[in-house]
């Protein structure tokens, strides 16, 4: 098994994906859960370029029954439609193992990634809101500094949330607010374009986990002015698609991405940016604190690159996306396949293509895109 065959099979039996993969279980559940309430419609999305027997459907939840916005599940936030804009929403939960090693970085982890979660969907963030729950004020304690020292950093005020200080052990989960002019979403990459990574590589692992730490002693308003980068690449037209690097790694992220837009693509590995002395299979699987994947067209791929590098921020262009629905990694002249969405969803928030019988007998049939 060559080098390349072996790190995509560590990708792909990683927990990296296996947590991702948990999502798709969520939404098994999700349809009928909304339906009870009226709340679930098909949003339909066929390619611009598709025959008219192909249809797409995917999982939505109307923000408000009577107004009938339609919020597709699979983004870095919901984005309700609100006035000219979007109201953005998201949620993060924290491993009971991770709290209780890292309370103060938990906390601070609690605010940075969710504002992170707003701007890659071209959004500023307005406000946060905590549930902590712990067992007495001293175990509580340094979650909660953790987590004003990153509002104060990242200037996003804590304005309430829940606590309960008798529970046996730490737990945080931590929502935000954001709003968004124009959206960067996982469902508006196109097929041909490129994608790039934009990674911070100013920091250090936080040992000996998987993180990789640009953010606690940075200077806050470079932390700002950097993620500003975002929003106004949505806003000034020369992206719309972009994910924020999670827990599921370089790799792992992108193939959400391509799953959100029925896409697939083949990422070359030597080409993601990567700081000296690192080895490629940790930093592949690792959670930077400044990180994301965006797909663009070819025409701005060099404007958008120049916006992060002019901000001392790494980025490049480490791939293309196709029609495809498979996912390969690449180095030098050889590819490996790593996911083939056709036969296995990761996620479940992208559409699942399913074949008819042709009305004739004859031919494939009705090509139907639904989730």
């Amino acid at each position: 098994m060559s080098a390349l065959a072996e790190l995509t099979l560590s990708i792909r039996q990683g927990l990296g994906l296996a947590h991702k993969r948990d999502i798709a279980e969520v939404m098994k559940l999700l349809p009928a859960y909304s339906a009870a309430y009226g709340s679930h419609a098909p949003r339909g999305n066929p390619a611009p370029d598709a025959p008219a027997s192909r249809t797409a459907e995917r999982f939505s939840m109307h923000s408000h029954a009577q107004r009938g916005n339609d919020v597709p599940v699979g983004d870095d936030c919901a984005a309700i439609p609100d006035g000219d804009g979007y109201l953005l929403l998201a949620t993060e939960g924290y491993l009971n193992d991770f709290v209780a090693t890292q309370p103060w970085f938990a906390g601070y982890c609690g605010v940075m990634v969710n504002v992170s979660d707003i701007y890659a969907m071209g959004g500023r963030p307005i406000a946060v809101v905590d549930a902590l729950w712990s067992d007495g004020a001293t175990q509580a304690k340094p979650i909660l500094e953790g987590l004003a020292t990153a509002s104060q950093v990242y200037g996003v005020p804590v304005v309430g949330g829940h606590s309960n200080l008798r529970n046996d052990r730490p737990q945080l989960s931590v929502a935000i607010l954001g709003r968004a002019q124009k959206l960067l979403s996982s469902f508006a990459a196109k097929p041909g374009q490129q994608l790039l990574a934009a990674i911070d590589l100013r920091g250090h692992f936080r040992e000996p986990y998987l993180w990789w730490d640009a953010s606690t002693g940075a200077p806050p308003e470079r932390l700002r002015q950097d993620l500003e980068i975002l929003p106004t690449l949505a806003e000034t037209g020369l992206c719309a698609a972009a994910k924020d690097i999670s827990n599921a790694g370089i790799v792992g992220t992108l193939l959400m991405l391509l799953e959100c837009s029925d896409l697939g693509g083949t990422v070359d590995i030597q080409a993601i940016p990567r700081p000296a002395g690192i080895a490629l299979e940790r930093w592949l699987r690792c959670f930077p604190s400044f990180g994301f994947v965006l797909s663009v067209d070819g025409e701005n791929s060099a404007a958008v690159i120049e916006r992060f590098t002019q901000r001392g921020i790494a980025c490049a262009a480490i791939g293309a996306t196709d029609t495809s629905r498979q996912m390969r990694l690449a180095s030098g002249d050889e590819q490996q396949p790593l996911w083939d969405l056709n036969e296995q969803p990761l996620t479940g928030c992208g559409p699942i293509i399913t074949e008819s019988p042709s009305p004739s007998g004859r031919g494939a049939g009705v090509r139907e895109i639904t989730l």
